[in-house]
């Protein structure tokens, strides 16, 4: 049976996943985490994405990334773990495949959905109990987008830019957003959504990406989605 295609759409942010095979580890010093992040910058902008969350955990990494190409998010990660793959092979000489066959992914709703997906990314290593709270882990986007620091893989999304009209009110509405836990029921959702390649977002959502892709976009029988889902206005609105 042929592989199900990745929904990917130009402009939709999409949550990636990428596991270390048999979840085993990727990254076993600091100076892998910073290769990757630096060729995750070189080939970001090479395939023309923009990375708005990140998080590199000790065996898998997330990435929220958008792009004006449906099929730039796949280009950049064939690159990137091509090169990183070389990489811990050579240093660590060892042979053999590093990551977990494809990398996992959906494309996430902007509205109420955008913010919640970064929170779950930058919330990975709180929920793995290696920190109390986000800004203490040194791998992801947190500081970036929370407090400002540095960070040149990071661009951060339009509905960032909303959140206040300088750099100091947006990073404390974000802040804010951290203040409590990710809702389990939206947790579960974001895991669901990204292991089955399936649109993130509400119905509405869902029944538009299911329009431009000719199949459905949330979990249920395969094949093309039936009139009765798609919008009625003819107009989609991805946003």
């Amino acid at each position: 049976m042929p592989r199900r295609a990745r929904i990917a759409l130009p402009n939709v942010p999409v949550h990636l996943i990428q596991r270390g095979n048999n979840r085993q580890p990727c990254f076993f010093a600091d100076e892998d985490y910073r290769r990757y992040l630096d060729w995750l910058a070189e080939y970001s902008v090479k395939t023309g994405c923009r990375v708005h969350a990140y998080v590199l955990m000790t065996n898998h990494v997330h990435l929220l990334i958008s792009a004006d190409r449906a099929d730039a998010g796949g280009a950049l990660m064939k690159l990137l773990g091509q090169r990183y793959v070389q990489y811990v092979n050579r240093v660590y000489k060892r042979s053999g495949t590093l990551w977990e066959g494809r990398f996992r992914s959906c494309p996430v709703q902007e509205e109420e959905y955008l913010f919640g997906c970064q929170r779950y990314i930058e919330l990975n290593p709180v929920r793995a109990n290696m920190v109390a709270h986000p800004a203490e882990y040194r791998w992801s986007s947190y500081r970036a987008n929370a407090q400002g620091e540095a960070d040149i893989l990071v661009q951060p999304h339009l509905l960032y830019d909303s959140l206040g009209s300088d750099a100091a009110t947006r990073q404390a509405a974000y802040r804010e957003l951290f203040r409590y836990e990710l809702e389990p029921g939206l947790v579960d959702e974001i895991r669901k959504a990204t292991n089955g390649n399936f649109a993130l977002g509400s119905d509405r959502f869902a029944a538009e990406v299911a329009a431009v892709i000719g199949r459905r976009a949330i979990h249920g029988q395969s094949g093309r989605p039936r009139k009765s889902i798609l919008p009625t206005s003819g107009k989609l609105n991805l946003e």
